[in-house]
């Protein structure tokens, strides 16, 4: 999988090393690889994060494979704290607790304003919850200019196939724009999922202010169904429509919903000025 996205890597490292203009901790790559596995684990705040880049904000867990960064596959045990944790908190999402994936919230500690963000995914299983949060509007998506869970930019690709860029103003959700991608017949029993599985799937998006006071925000898939190398699928400019434009940093971010999946090659580097 690799191969995929080495040039991409390229281009961000020497970005990254050859801006010396870049604010200090304006750029974050995380590839997942160590020698010894290791388990990102939720926690109730960012401050109480153990680890110097991330915040699982939900989720349960997340796991370093030594090759790539894993949610929670298939159940949890019956006695494991995470469990009963969202047993009692969030039974219906989560299958009685014992998917937490189903909610995947991973937060950097990084801020970024003028910014562009990748990653690879590879989505393992759907899990067909009776919960009735989970639909066609689920999928993988980015975080963008996050200021909390009620202010912040979407990108990204739903179960139905369909490629979207949202705002989320003061809990307030607005499309700015979507296009199908991977066309089919979304039905919620028997076809819950036209995204593909098993093969990795590159997501990108960039978010730029422009001289007056709107946001262009740009999404790109990296999908060999769809070419060779990068594709631009969706872009869009908020001059405020429902809610102001958010100019503001915030953080960045991954969400997923209702699924088992993979993820490799995250990267974040806010663009020079």
């Amino acid at each position: 999988m690799r191969n995929a996205y080495i040039s991409y890597s390229y281009w961000f490292m020497a970005l990254l090393s050859s801006s010396s203009r870049m604010a200090s901790g304006a750029g974050m790559v995380d590839d997942f690889d160590q020698a010894t596995p290791s388990v990102i684990y939720e926690t109730g705040s960012m401050s109480e994060s153990t680890e110097p880049q991330w915040w699982l904000n939900s989720g349960g867990q997340l796991t370093r494979t030594g090759k790539m960064l894993s949610s929670v596959q298939g159940q949890l045990a019956n006695s494991d704290s995470f469990r009963n944790l969202y047993a009692n908190s969030n039974p219906v999402d989560t299958d009685n607790g014992y998917r937490p994936q189903n909610l995947l919230r991973l937060v950097t500690r990084v801020k970024f304003k003028n910014f562009n963000q990748q990653v690879f995914f590879n989505i393992q299983n759907i899990n067909a919850s009776d919960s009735p949060n989970r639909n066609q509007s689920n999928g993988v998506f980015f975080f963008n200019r996050y200021q909390d869970g009620k202010t912040l930019y979407y990108v990204g690709i739903r179960v139905d196939g369909t490629v979207v860029i949202k705002k989320k103003f003061a809990g307030e959700y607005t499309t700015l724009k979507s296009a199908v991608v991977y066309p089919g017949v979304y039905q919620h029993e028997i076809q819950a999922n036209l995204l593909p599985t098993h093969r990795w799937i590159g997501i990108r998006s960039e978010v730029v202010n422009l001289d007056n006071n709107s946001v262009l925000i740009a999404m790109y898939l990296n999908d060999s169904q769809l070419g060779t190398g990068w594709t631009k699928v969706l872009e869009v400019i908020d001059s405020g429509s429902n809610g102001e434009a958010i100019l503001n940093e915030g953080f960045a971010g991954i969400r997923s919903d209702f699924m088992d999946v993979n993820f490799d090659a995250y990267m974040a580097v806010e663009n020079p000025e």
